[in-house]
């Protein structure tokens, strides 16, 4: 039997990356799409618990099935597996439209979805590239796709591991790099307005920093050395370090 492949993103069922990302996955089963209705970004590991979740199929065809949420990322792979009773081979989030490399994988619905995966028993990757335009050239990341997926079902992940994947925005891709997350931060601030009627509002805005510009074993150093970076991620937060530290507290 053709293995089956889950497909979710939070750009949105119709964006080019989640498009991309189904070409790249036909060649090796059957796909399942469960996407947003639309943009769900920066929605992290969010779950609906105060509304009500719509579900509509939107199409089906020969090996393809395509339907579309009212939730988040995370709800899109729960209503797939609990809901549709889907028991993927793998699961697949992205294209993204955007990058999610160091900190920012702690923001991403696309990784949310991908540690949803992985929490649930199923081998998760997500896949990033750094364009945030909607006609942005996956190519490159179809290409990387179609090299990863065949690996990962054939070989699987570990326990309680995703894989974090993102790809620089170059034409010529310097190959692949196995590496960690790198340490940076988000400085943000806010550009306060007004609306028309007087009344203070709020847009986010800010700038990433890099806290380790030197490291050569991180992505960040390699999206800005033009190769793709992989990083294996856990959902276990734990500071495993730290615990003989804090158990000498006196507590």
């Amino acid at each position: 039997m053709k293995p089956t492949l889950l497909v979710t993103n939070d750009d949105g069922y119709r964006s080019k990356g989640i498009i991309s990302l189904i070409q790249a996955a036909r060649k090796f089963g059957n796909v399942v799409v469960v996407a947003p209705n639309n943009s769900k970004s920066g929605q992290s590991h969010a779950i609906t618990v105060k509304d009500f979740l719509r579900l509509t199929k939107v199409s089906e065809e020969d090996g393809l099935v395509v339907y579309r949420s009212s939730g988040t990322p995370v709800d899109c792979v729960k209503l797939a597996l609990q809901e549709l009773k889907i028991k993927p081979d793998i699961i697949l989030s992205g294209i993204n439209h955007g990058i999610n490399s160091s900190i920012s994988v702690h923001y991403s619905g696309t990784m949310g979805a991908a540690k949803e995966g992985c929490m649930s028993g199923y081998p998760s990757v997500g896949f990033s590239l750094d364009n945030f335009t909607a006609d942005a050239d996956f190519t490159n990341t179809i290409e990387l796709a179609q090299k990863i997926i065949p690996e990962v079902l054939e070989k699987g992940l570990p326990k309680w591991v995703c894989l974090n994947i993102n790809i620089p925005d170059v034409k010529n891709l310097a190959g692949a790099k196995v590496c960690r997350q790198a340490h940076g931060m988000w400085k943000e601030e806010f550009d306060k307005r007004k609306d028309p009627h007087g009344q203070n509002y709020f847009w986010l805005t800010g700038a990433y920093e890099l806290l380790e510009t030197s490291a050569q074993d991180t992505d960040e150093w390699a999206l800005r050395n033009g190769y793709a970076s992989i990083v294996p991620t856990t959902v276990d937060t734990t500071a495993y370090h730290f615990l003989d530290d804090i158990a000498d507290w006196k507590i």
